[in-house]
C-alpha cells in the first residue's frame, strides 16, 4: 500500500496537468468541486501536513538556523517581487496580475518535499523550510499580498489573516497535537495523507481551470508566459541567492526546490474567498500548480541524474586510487 502511495504521489505533475488539460475540454467534470470544498480541502491537506510534525522539528530549526533563514528570505523576497513584476511587464488583467502576486506571496508548498527527496537534496531541511515559511503566512502572506496587489485592488489584509489562521495554522496545530497524543491513529493516517494531498490539489486546480477556461483562452499566451517565467526565476534565483549566502551545492538545490514551488492550493483558496469581484484570481493559481510541478520534476531529474554521475565518478576515482598504490 505504502509502495503503491508513493508511486501515485511522484507522479503529482502527471496528475494535475491531466486534470487541468481535461478540465479545459470537459469543464463540467470538476466544478462540482468548488464553494466550501476548496477551504474544506486545503484545510485537511494542512492537518496532513500537521500529523508529520513534532516538536522536536522545532528544535531542529536552531541546529541550522542560517540555511532555513535563507529559504526563508528566498522565498518571501523573491517571489512576490517576480509575481509583482511579471504582473507588470506582461500588463495582465487585474484579476490575473492579482492572482500571480498572491500566490508569489503564498509559503512553499509540501509539493517541494517530494520534489527535493526526488532531487536527492536535502529534505529535513526541506521539511524545516516548508513548516517555517507556512507558520509565517498566516501574517506575511495578507501584509505582502495587501502591499503589492493594493495597486490594482483594495486588499482586506485583515480578512485575509484571519482565513490564513482558518485554514493554515489551526489545522497544522491540530495535526502537531494530535501526533504526540494519538500516535497509533497518525501512523496509520499517514501513508494516506499524501495521496490525499495529491488528489485535493488536483481537483482544486482543475476546477479553477475549467471554471475559467475562456479567461485562459483569452489570455493563454501572456499568462501561461508569465507563470512559466515566474517559477523558472524562482528555482534559478533561489539557488543562486543560496549560493551566494555561501551555502553548499545540496543545501542550494534545496533552496531552490523551496523557493520555487509554492502552495498554490492556499493561493486559490484565498483568491476564490476574499477576490469575488475578480473570479479570475484564482487562475494563476490553478496554473502555478500544474507549471511548478512540471518544472519541479524536471529540475529533480536533472539533479537526481547529477548527483548519480558525480557519485559514480568519485567511486571511479577513488578505485583507480588504490589500484595504482
Amino acid at each position: 500500500m505504502e509502495r503503491w502511495g508513493a508511486w501515485l504521489t511522484n507522479l503529482f505533475p502527471v496528475w494535475v496537468l491531466l486534470a487541468g488539460t481535461m478540465a479545459l475540454v470537459r469543464p463540467h467534470w470538476f466544478n462540482w468541486f468548488s464553494g466550501p470544498w476548496i477551504p474544506w480541502g486545503l484545510g485537511l491537506i494542512m492537518l496532513g501536513m500537521g500529523l508529520t510534525l513534532r516538536f522536536d522539528d522545532f528544535r531542529h530549526v536552531l541546529r541550522m538556523p542560517w540555511a532555513v533563514a535563507v529559504g526563508f528570505l528566498g522565498q518571501y523576497l523573491i517571489m512576490p517581487a517576480l509575481g509583482y513584476t511579471l504582473a507588470r511587464v506582461f500588463h495582465l488583467e487585474p484579476g490575473l496580475a492579482v492572482g500571480l502576486i498572491l500566490v508569489g506571496c503564498c509559503p512553499g508548498g509540501t509539493a517541494s518535499n517530494v520534489v527535493t527527496y526526488l532531487a536527492r537534496a536535502n529534505l529535513p531541511l526541506s521539511v524545516l523550510m516548508t513548516m517555517c515559511s507556512t507558520f509565517a503566512a498566516v501574517v506575511l502572506t495578507p501584509l505582502l499580498t495587501a502591499w503589492l496587489a493594493g495597486h490594482y485592488v483594495p486588499v482586506d489584509a485583515w480578512a485575509l489573516f484571519k482565513s490564513a489562521l482558518v485554514v493554515v495554522l489551526v489545522p497544522l496545530l491540530t495535526g502537531l497535537i494530535a501526533h504526540h497524543t494519538f500516535p497509533r491513529l497518525v501512523h496509520t493516517v499517514l501513508p494516506v495523507a499524501p495521496v490525499f494531498s495529491v488528489m485535493v490539489i488536483t481537483l482544486i486546480c482543475a476546477s479553477i481551470i475549467g471554471s475559467s477556461a475562456k479567461s485562459l483562452r483569452e489570455s493563454a499566451w501572456s499568462l501561461v508566459t508569465a507563470v512559466m517565467l515566474f517559477h523558472t526565476g524562482g528555482f534559478a534565483l533561489g539557488y543562486g541567492f543560496a549560493r551566494l549566502c555561501r551555502l553548499h551545492v545540496r543545501e542550494a538545490r534545496t533552496v531552490s526546490i523551496e523557493v520555487g514551488m509554492q502552495n498554490s492550493g492556499l493561493g486559490a483558496t484565498l483568491a476564490r474567498q476574499h477576490f469575488t469581484t475578480l473570479p479570475d484570481a484564482a487562475l494563476p493559481c490553478a496554473l502555478s500548480a500544474t507549471a511548478h510541478s512540471v518544472l519541479g520534476s524536471l529540475v529533480a531529474g536533472y539533479w537526481r541524474w547529477r548527483t548519480l554521475a558525480d557519485t559514480s565518478r568519485e567511486a571511479g576515482g577513488h578505485h583507480r586510487g588504490r589500484s595504482m598504490s
